[in-house]
């Protein structure tokens, strides 16, 4: 297993994030969208781990206060199950809370059973439910919380 680093998203790092978003999600982000969160949102902190120069996942999070709201993380379907996402996470959460986070949430599909387990990892717990929150099937988020 090669070593992953992680560190602060950049514009260069948008296109190689936003194939991370197309493999990933059934409504990914636009790069426009990856673009303005990282030059123009002001509470938004975005990371990318690497292995090797090759951007194989991100983090973002927005930071309002010391509330901590994880908007996306990916990794490439080709290095799950590596670990890779938990390293990844887990650098995120020390960030946040190097920020000042004091409590960190997140909406998961209910349905994604791995990535359930690994926020539960990290001391998640299931908060409440939105329903039809994904516009494409319109299945129910998890939201899932944690104090830092």
């Amino acid at each position: 297993m090669s070593e992953l680093f992680v560190r602060k998203m950049t514009l260069d790092d948008v296109p190689a994030v936003y194939e991370v978003e197309l493999v990933s999600f059934t409504v990914p982000w636009s790069k426009e969208a990856l673009e303005r969160e990282i030059t123009s949102n002001n509470f938004a902190l975005y990371h990318v781990a690497e292995i090797e120069g090759k951007v194989i996942g991100y983090c973002g999070m927005w930071i309002v206060y010391d509330q901590v709201q994880v908007t996306n993380i990916a990794i490439l379907p080709e290095y799950r199950g590596n670990h890779y996402g938990e390293k990844l996470l887990g650098f995120v959460i020390n960030e946040a809370m190097l920020h000042g986070g004091k409590v960190l949430s997140l909406e998961v599909r209910v349905s994604n059973t791995p990535a359930r387990s690994l926020y539960e990892k990290f001391g998640l717990q299931p908060g409440g439910i939105r329903k039809q929150y994904y516009t494409d099937d319109l299945e129910d988020a998890l939201v899932m919380w944690v104090n830092l």
